[in-house]
């Protein structure tokens, strides 16, 4: 496959999952603001949410003190922001556009589809109520492209490159939404068993749509050393870490060449360590340590892609 086409391919994927990411962190923030709270501590909360996605540093120069309207204007909405929903939803069509050819009609449909409908969607001031219904709508179009890539398209390089992709993104995002949680909700770091804020706690699995399946797993209180396992350990939970990695390995072997072996070593080092680890040992350790350092490997695993099968490396 032509590095172009893969290129395309890899960052539409991307685009989507991070459109979905994005429109996950805004609700539960959102949801969260319900909960008794001091204003300093929405404002922590906010701030976190930009650091999430590396947006703090843009925000503050732009806006200054931290707003819960302007961050989620900038968050959602800016077209001029390179991290809000309405860019990532642009670039992902715009990349799919471009390898029009290489996609089956469903899926070219249900991305472009998912454009046209978001201009319509922006328009004005949205209420809480609204807020909610959008970011439900981002989801549902990021669950319906890709459910059409996986029932539609054959399992060609292009398939692979799209689920890599998907995955990488997914990884990332996963652990850095882990990562600033738990900094708010535990910042003197977590012990095994103990008790939970059970609505803190029950939103961060919400947002992962990890609640119910928490629920299946544990069948009981709400502790964040199960969530920190559930999130980064369970290979049958499909945003846990270990779930990412497991397909990333998969599909990277599906598309070896001759200079992507110490690619593949690096994803599976990375696989191996999280397959065999435990939960009790990453807690001891720190999580967030633990986390600084695989968000720091996966980015370096992306940057590597890049180098073995695409054309450089996007935002």
């Amino acid at each position: 496959m032509l590095s172009r086409t893969a290129d395309h391919l890899y960052w539409m994927a991307r685009y989507i999952e991070r459109a979905e990411n994005l429109a996950r962190l805004l609700d539960v923030n959102t949801g969260a603001s319900l909960l008794p709270r001091s204003s300093d501590e929405a404002n922590q909360s906010w701030a976190a949410s930009l650091a999430v996605v590396g947006a703090l540093e843009h925000y503050t120069e732009r806006h200054g003190p931290i707003d819960q309207a302007r961050v989620l204007s900038l968050l959602s909405f800016d077209p001029a922001s390179p991290f809000s929903i309405v860019s990532c939803l642009r670039d992902a069509r715009e990349n799919a556009r471009a390898v029009r050819g290489a996609l089956t009609t469903e899926i070219w449909e249900t991305i472009n589809a998912t454009w046209l409908d978001l201009r319509h969607r922006v328009a004005g001031t949205m209420n809480r109520d609204e807020l909610a219904g959008f970011f439900e709508w981002v989801r549902q179009r990021s669950h319906l492209t890709s459910g059409a890539t996986i029932n539609t398209m054959l399992r060609t390089e292009g398939f692979q490159f799209s689920r890599i992709g998907t995955f990488l993104e997914r990884a990332d995002n996963t652990a850095r939404m882990l990562d600033v949680n738990l900094r708010v909700l535990a910042p003197h770091g977590l012990t095994g068993g103990e008790e939970a804020d059970y609505y803190r706690y029950s939103q961060l699995l919400r947002s992962m749509s990890a609640f119910q399946i928490y629920r299946q797993a544990y069948r009981d209180r709400i502790t964040p050393d199960r969530v920190a396992e559930l999130l980064i350990l369970r290979g049958d939970m499909p945003r846990s870490l270990l779930r990412c990695m497991e397909e990333i390995t998969v599909h990277l072997r599906n598309v070896a060449n001759l200079q992507s072996a110490e690619t593949q070593r690096q994803a599976g080092q990375l696989h191996a360590e999280l397959r065999f680890a435990r939960a009790d040992t990453l807690i001891a350790r720190g999580l967030h340590d633990f986390l600084t350092d695989f968000s720091q490997r996966i980015r370096a695993l992306g940057i590597r892609i890049s180098a073995d099968f695409l054309l450089g490396e996007a935002a």
